[in-house]
This record gives C-alpha cells, sequence and structure tokens, in this order.
C-alpha cells in the first residue's frame, strides 16, 4: 500500500511535449501546460532542451518530435530510449516519415512484453 506522500508525488506526475509548433499546439489545446517549441532547424536547442526537460525530474513523460531524436548524442539517445520514468515518446511529423515504431514494438521495447 502507498503512502500518502507518494501517491501524492504521483498525483502531480507531469506531462512535457517539445518539437515544432504543430505538436505543441495541439498538446496545448488539450489543457498540456509544459510545452517547449523547438524547430527543426535547431538541433542544439532541440538537444538542450531535451537534456534539461530529462534531467529536471520533473515530468513523468516527454512527447518530443521525431526529429529530436535524431539530433540527440548516441549515448543520450541510447538513455532517453531506454528510460521508463520519465517516459520519453516520439512522435512523427504530419509531413514527415510515417514507418515509425509501431506501437507493439514500442510496448516490447520499453516495457519487454508483446501485444
Amino acid at each position: 500500500m502507498m503512502s500518502s506522500s507518494e501517491h501524492e508525488l504521483e498525483s502531480k506526475d507531469l506531462i512535457a511535449v517539445v518539437g515544432e509548433r504543430e505538436l505543441v499546439i495541439g498538446y496545448r489545446l488539450l489543457g498540456i501546460n509544459d510545452t517547449f517549441l523547438v524547430g527543426k532547424d535547431s538541433s542544439n536547442e532541440a538537444t538542450k532542451t531535451m537534456e534539461m526537460l530529462f534531467s529536471s525530474h520533473k515530468f513523468a513523460m516527454i512527447i518530443a518530435s521525431s526529429f529530436i531524436r535524431d539530433s540527440l548524442p548516441p549515448l543520450f539517445k541510447l538513455k532517453v530510449e531506454s528510460s521508463l520514468r520519465p517516459l520519453v515518446l516520439f512522435m512523427p511529423s504530419l509531413n514527415g516519415n510515417m514507418n515509425e515504431e509501431s506501437l507493439s514494438s514500442l510496448a516490447k521495447r520499453v516495457l519487454g512484453i508483446n501485444i
């Protein structure tokens, strides 16, 4: 059984969204306030923003545009992709490549289960 402080901590889990304008605005409309606009042409800013969000321990989930994955240094990318807290999901851009990781392969990679 969870103590009240553990329950309180879990109830305050936050979601951050980082990416291009279309992604950020969509999540703002859904009520997510922690959004960070990063242009596709500024990979250095994208990396710095992801490192700041990831290391803050403030967020349970980080939703990022798929172009950000490509801008991350290899070791940090590996750490991000294998992390469960925060869980980092990369969303394909509206005009990008739709051959992204399927939900079933994401579940197998992150949770270790087949669906």
